[in-house]
């Protein structure tokens, strides 16, 4: 058998290596399955699950510290299925590549710059009416 060239290779060789020291099958992705595509499928949706609980916890803290642990709670969980998609649509954009994480950062940038050029009041204004109807959307009808 020859020599690994590549230095991905030759990881890879190290790691089946190690493993076979410890006991442990090389190719073996661990999880209740002895399929591992079923296993990695698991194992993203507990990931994605536990990112999204844990995101929305920290939402409703930062919420609940200016405006009570109620409203931020209905202004967390009330968010429209665009302005859901919106956000995971652009947070794949910056997370792709460079390019996209500079149009993303540029594109935060200038909304920073807009809300700043405005006067403080009528930004915060905007931001309150923006949550009040996005807690409570009946309230629009």
């Amino acid at each position: 058998m020859s020599e690994p060239s590549h230095l991905t290779d030759k990881t890879a060789d190290m790691m089946d290596d190690a493993a076979n020291a410890a006991g442990i099958e090389a190719n073996h992705v661990p999880g209740p399955s002895p399929n591992p595509a079923t296993n990695l499928v698991i194992h993203d949706i507990v990931l994605r699950s536990v990112g999204r609980l844990s995101r929305m916890a920290v939402e409703k803290a930062l919420l609940g510290r200016q405006y009570g642990r109620e409203f931020a709670k209905d202004a967390v969980e009330n968010r429209s299925i665009v302005q859901t998609l919106a956000a995971y649509g652009v947070t794949k954009v910056a997370t792709r590549s460079i390019p996209g994480f500079a149009l993303v950062s540029t594109g935060l940038l200038a909304k920073t710059l807009f809300d700043r050029s405005q006067s403080r009041r009528k930004a915060e204004r905007n931001g309150d009416k923006t949550l009040r109807e996005q807690a409570d959307p009946d309230s629009m009808i």
